[in-house]
């Protein structure tokens, strides 16, 4: 809250803060999970495409019973799991590594967003910030608020958490993320037009 600290008047006092759901957070960890099980699978398959045209190749008529022994040969003589998968095709190789660092930048994104980001209400305004260098700050005055709306999902109604859309006279539309009580954002907004 260093952006909103810094920018109080000397009569203003912070009436309410806002925060991220964990939900929102959960999200950029779901994105990194993703990245890494998609890069499993893709190696997974092409490892298990790799081995067993080997133990086809090797051992034509392989009894059932004695595959997982082929495979661990196959595996050992290659040099283990790790030098096995270093052996797969570099296009392989380079799609599964695409896939985790996608996930990696989906969950970066969404935690940048989340310390870059300051949702404040105060007696006299709501500060929205958001961005470390290029930023963007959208400051409605409190008694220049004419109506606050709340979206929530079905999910976001189960969780307690929801969008708040607030619109000021000549102002236009201050959007805010997702936040976690949006019921009790607004109120603390009523609280401030009070005050």
């Amino acid at each position: 809250m260093l952006y909103v600290q810094q920018s109080l008047s000397p009569n203003e006092k912070i009436v309410h803060i806002g925060n991220f759901h964990w939900a929102y957070k959960a999200a950029g960890l779901s994105w990194l999970l993703f990245g890494l099980v998609i890069a499993y699978l893709i190696l997974h398959v092409a490892l298990y495409m790799d081995v067993t045209a080997i133990i086809d190749q090797r051992f034509p008529n392989l009894p059932e019973n004695l595959e997982g022994e082929a495979w661990g040969r196959v595996i050992a003589a290659k040099g283990g799991w790790l030098a096995a998968i270093f052996e797969l095709n570099i296009a392989v190789r380079a799609v599964a590594f695409a896939s985790i660092l996608f996930g990696v930048f989906m969950c970066a994104k969404i935690f940048i967003t989340i310390i870059v980001t300051e949702i404040a209400v105060t007696n006299t305004r709501l500060i929205f910030k958001t961005g470390l260098i290029a930023r963007y700050v959208g400051e409605i005055n409190v008694d220049r608020i004419e109506g606050v709306n709340i979206v929530q999902s079905i999910l976001g109604r189960l969780l307690g958490y929801g969008q708040v859309i607030v619109r000021g006279m000549g102002v236009g539309e201050v959007t805010l993320p997702p936040i976690e009580n949006p019921i009790l954002f607004r109120r603390a907004i009523e609280k401030a037009k009070s005050l």
